[in-house]
């Protein structure tokens, strides 16, 4: 049988204090850091399983607290929205809450699993054994985990739960600023549908002392035929004033609660952590916030409101039809039981369906979101027929999704309606029994035809806002999943002020996973104000890694990342990123004039200011040639532009906003080396009195570096001048007699840019 290591985060044995505690028997199993504390702030918190009973602290130095192990003891592990958590309960009650970042996760779950592998050995009657001695199971499903692999093949993989029809309620959130609207539009809508219940119970004298005595050779009163026929007139011109003003009303309000709902979740996702947007399509995500805030925006304004308008209907005419005949009354109900039963039945079936319906759009949509931006790519590399083939399959699935639930829709509607056909045909028999016996006159009964007619067509009505009803919420729930989501990298709740920022970068020890893939091990770097760093190593060495870490796109799984002595987890997130400046390998530009490209980091900035920086940048004279200068519009992406222009626009926005901090991420490796030689005169102004972490392949463009910094397996193997460096002959002179024999095989030094000059002895070895 494969055995696991116990699960250890830290060494307890080193903790004097707790070995003292320990009983001469008691041995630790398994051990587990949390960092966050009750109120969801920073912290370090340990909690520890041995073979007698569970220990927990709130800080390093904390008091301890313990629980023995027994029968009745059971841990509940959850995560959501980017926090996870561990619960203890007895029999009765929950007795502890510990919680973590989802860094933490995977650790969690074998210390949870180590204390459930102990239980059950207790509840056996068996002796308490340690976790190395079995196999890890998966806490969720219980299978195997598979060696050296820290998550469940099976319970790894998204699970989409069906959305529930209470999700609509959340959108009180929402309506609540708007309530006052709502209640006037629902008195509006009280008086309009008692409005068009007037006419049907004046058909009841028309009849009786009208219609039928004229029948039997009386004379027709024309006051009193003028007098109803008012009463009908009226009735209808209420009802249609009052049901468009509630409609206008209605349908205004439902609009703004979808436009807030819009920009909330916009607002939110930009809230969220780079790793959210790693795992999400941008076809999906447009679609959650463009279709089905409409989706809910008709929903609300349309269906709800018909919807609301059928049970006032229904209850008001249950009403009149009870106090005219509760016999007759009661024969309209024999149908309800059977379309209850039916709606019932198909409502998980259309819940279900419509979110995948939603999902399968999401993928169509995926396919116009890949294809469209990259349409260069795909006529460089003929791909026309390989994207029109992808998007006919998504269309295909989409179209076997809906053709599936349509199945089911399609047999349901016309069920109901014939279930109320047939409750017609019921209360024309019943009645007709009536009149027969004499309980009840023909106007009677021709009114109570008119309000059933009414009463089923509702019912039919409300039958089908089941389908509409399930859409709705199943779009939602769609939304509220990343309303729900919270960012891996928050702000702290009481963020320290950043008044000003010298620039020292102190990196302590620090390590970071890509889910279950180490990047960063133990990497510690000190970099003071003011100083040029040159990150170089081999492709995945976890230069970039190290960038995100600083800029804090990423929170580190272990150790601290501190800007001037202060933890970055303590500074708000604005604040601190206003300090730096990003200038990567493939520069963004906006959609916009080439004035608002460079200005997007200082929207306020003077046309002088901006003028100012593209000057520093060497930008001003190729933006002069342009049509309109500076007020040229930019392309989606900034096409239009060469690399070169696209590069140097995004080092006029960084020089603009003065930052403090600068990050070069291969900001002249996709260029010519013309274009290399303009690049580098402006990024040698943007350097200047910043503190500067440069990457690069090319060495040529690190020249000017106070240090180099060579990063190797997610470690710093060297840190030294490139002088210093060459002498010890080790990582960084391997990589520069790469380069320089890659060079001199092209015959063409101009292809990587002049290497910095090597070390005399290097120059006679070679």
């Amino acid at each position: 049988m494969q055995s696991h290591p116990p699960v250890t985060v830290t060494d307890p044995s080193a903790d004097s204090a707790l070995q003292a505690r320990l009983a001469p028997d008691e041995n630790v199993v398994a051990s587990l850091d949390v960092d966050l504390d009750a109120r969801l702030r920073y912290g370090r918190g340990q909690l520890l399983l041995t073979n007698q009973r569970l220990l927990s602290r709130e800080s390093a130095q904390g008091p301890w607290s313990e629980w023995p192990l027994h029968p009745g003891l059971s841990l509940r592990h959850a995560d959501h929205g980017g926090v996870g958590s561990i619960e203890l309960h007895d029999a009765n009650q929950r007795l502890a809450l510990w919680r973590f970042t989802l860094g933490a996760n995977v650790l969690a779950l074998r210390w949870t699993t180590a204390f459930e592998q102990q239980q059950l050995r207790l509840q056996a009657g068996g002796a308490i054994v340690s976790a190395a001695d079995e196999l890890l199971l998966c806490p969720s499903c219980k299978a195997p985990l598979p060696p050296d692999s820290e998550e469940c093949p099976s319970c790894a993989r998204e699970l989409h739960t069906p959305p529930s029809t209470w999700v609509l309620l959340r959108l009180w959130r929402f309506a609540k600023p708007y309530q006052g609207q709502l209640l006037l539009g629902f008195l509006l809508m009280l008086g309009s549908t008692g409005a068009t219940l007037v006419a049907p119970y004046l058909t009841m004298p028309i009849m009786d002392k009208v219609l039928i005595p004229f029948q039997s050779g009386q004379r027709i009163d024309p006051m009193l035929v003028t007098l109803y026929l008012s009463g009908l007139f009226g009735a209808a011109l209420v009802s249609w004033l009052l049901g468009w003003a509630k409609t206008y009303i209605l349908a205004l309000v439902s609009e703004r609660i979808a436009a807030d709902l819009r920009t909330a979740t916009f607002e939110h996702l930009l809230q969220l952590s780079l790793d959210y947007f790693g795992g999400k399509r941008t076809g999906d995500l447009m679609s959650r916030i463009g279709s089905e805030t409409d989706r809910l925006s008709v929903f609300l304004s349309l269906h709800a409101l018909d919807f609301i308008t059928d049970v006032l209907m229904l209850l008001m005419t249950a009403a009149i039809l009870f106090s005219i005949n509760p016999w007759l009354a009661l024969a309209t109900l024999v149908p309800l039981p059977f379309i209850a039963w039916m709606i019932h039945l198909v409502r998980d079936r259309l819940r279900t369906g419509f979110e995948k319906i939603d999902r399968v759009w999401g993928e169509v949509t995926s396919v116009l979101a890949d294809t469209i931006p990259g349409i260069r790519v795909v006529k460089a590399f003929a791909q026309e027929k390989r994207e029109a083939q992808r998007f006919r399959d998504a269309n295909k699935h989409n179209l076997d999704v809906n053709d599936k639930l349509n199945k089911t829709w399609s047999l349901f509607t016309p069920t109901v309606s014939l279930l109320t056909e047939m409750g017609l045909l019921v209360v024309w028999a019943f009645g007709i029994y009536l009149v027969a016996d004499g309980d009840i006159t023909v106007g009677v009964l021709t009114a109570f035809i008119a309000y059933i007619g009414r009463f089923y067509g509702r019912m039919d009505s409300m039958s089908r806002i089941v389908s509409v009803t399930q859409k709705a919420a199943a779009g939602a729930k769609r939304i509220f999943d990343i309303l729900d989501h919270h960012s891996n990298v928050p702000d702290p709740v009481n963020p320290l002020p950043l008044p000003k920022v010298e620039g020292g970068i102190q990196i302590q020890d620090i390590g970071f996973r890509y889910g279950n893939r180490a990047v960063i091990r133990g990497l510690s770097l000190d970099i003071k104000p003011g100083e040029m760093i040159g990150l170089v190593g081999h492709s995945g060495s976890g230069k970039s890694t190290l960038v995100n870490l600083i800029c804090r796109f990423y929170d580190v799984t272990e150790g601290a990342i501190k800007v001037d002595g202060v933890d970055l987890r303590r500074i708000g997130l604005a604040d601190f990123r206003r300090h730096i400046g990003l200038v990567l390998q493939e520069p963004f530009l906006f959609f916009g004039t080439i004035a608002e490209n460079i200005a997007y980091g200082k929207p306020d900035a003077t046309r002088a200011e901006i003028v100012a920086a593209a000057r520093a940048a060497h930008a001003h004279e190729f933006i002069l040639r342009l049509p309109q200068g500076y007020d040229s519009l930019v392309g989606e992406r900034g096409q239009g532009l060469s690399g070169g222009e696209r590069q140097r626009i995004s080092i006029a926005r960084a020089l603009l906003i003065d930052p403090r901090i600068l990050i070069l991420d291969e900001a002249t490796s996709s260029v010519d080396t013309e274009t290399e030689k303009e690049i580098q005169k402006a990024l040698d102004n943007l350097v200047q009195g910043r503190t500067t972490i440069a990457i690069a392949h090319r060495l040529s463009t690190l020249r000017k570096a106070d240090r180099l910094v060579v990063m190797d397996r997610g470690q710093v193997v060297e840190v030294g001048p490139h002088e210093e460096l060459m002498a010890k002959q080790g990582a960084y002179w391997r990589l520069y007699e790469a380069q320089l024999r890659r060079v001199d095989s092209d015959g063409d030094e101009d292809a990587a840019g002049p290497l910095p000059t090597a070390p005399a002895h290097s120059a006679a070895k070679d």
